[in-house]
């Protein structure tokens, strides 16, 4: 069984025991595997911990729950795993920023993590990865695929709503300032900016693929083709908010430095900037 057969497994099995206390040791046991390789092989596989997962994807049905039903929280925290509803409360607002109450209140969902779907990449991770891939401009046939994308790496877009994001896609389609990278039939990367401002207003990587080198090729892209001669920004998680997997430090250690503070949509940001000098591009040739 390959790697990401394994993590298949793990997936499913996480995902028929949500409303369950889940830890690491268990889910071990129950495919068969040592704790300590199952935790190396899930976080190197899809970039995130079982426990970010368990806890990312609990939390998400918990506040589909609180807009959808009418389910007493005490009682959506016992079916989220939590053993009280204080601890849930706790771990929510760190999430979503507001407390489950308000939450039910402004009767607006958005997920903090979907299931990590990647049945149908199987037989294209098993192929040798192309020798040289290209970023080309995204197009409304793309549309479908783009949103698969998108849903495998919502835990990087607070807030996001699939409906705003396709009209907004759309908009920038038109502009010609979508880009998308392809393997075989899946999305592997796609990316949004905007030529006025010198923003990179959406980059998302796939998952299985982010250890390929595909944010350098992004980037690489907007800084020597283009967006030459700008400053180039993005927002990401302020320092320190328990919602971030990692996308922080990803643009940190590219050479991201902290910008303003911001909030977007409601949500508190932080703007990044690309120093000038630091905007070395690969060689592809």
């Amino acid at each position: 069984m390959s790697r990401v057969d394994s993590v298949i497994e793990v997936i499913k099995f996480i995902e028929e025991h949500l409303t369950e206390k889940l830890d690491l040791e268990l889910i071990a046991n129950a495919v068969n595997y040592s704790k300590y390789h199952l935790h190396r092989m899930f976080t190197d596989t899809v970039g995130l911990t079982i426990h970010d997962y368990v806890q990312r994807r609990q939390i998400t049905e918990a506040a589909k729950l609180l807009v959808f039903s009418e389910k007493p929280i005490i009682d959506i925290a016992l079916k989220a795993g939590y053993e009280s509803q204080q601890a849930f409360t706790t771990i929510f607002k760190a999430m979503y920023k507001e407390s489950p109450l308000q939450f039910r209140k402004n009767e607006v969902f958005y997920p903090l993590q979907l299931e990590y779907k990647f049945d149908n990449h199987l037989d294209l991770l098993k192929e040798k990865p192309n020798a040289k891939r290209e970023i080309l401009l995204a197009t409304k046939a793309d549309i479908p695929l783009w949103m698969d994308l998108v849903r495998l790496v919502i835990d990087g877009f607070p807030k996001l709503k699939e409906d705003k994001h396709v009209k907004v896609l759309k908009h920038y389609i038109k502009k010609n300032s979508a880009f998308i990278m392809k393997e075989g039939s899946i999305v592997i990367g796609i990316m949004m900016i905007s030529f006025k401002t010198g923003s990179i207003d959406f980059l998302g990587v796939h998952p299985l693929y982010r250890n390929q080198g595909l944010t350098q090729l992004f980037l690489d892209k907007v800084i020597c083709e283009l967006l030459t001669n700008k400053q180039i920004s993005i927002t990401t998680f302020r320092k320190g908010d328990k919602a971030d997997t990692g996308y922080r430090k990803i643009l940190k250690d590219f050479g991201f430095a902290e910008a303003e503070l911001l909030t977007e949509f409601g949500y508190p940001t932080q703007k990044m900037i690309l120093p000038k000098g630091l905007e070395g591009c690969i060689d592809n040739e």
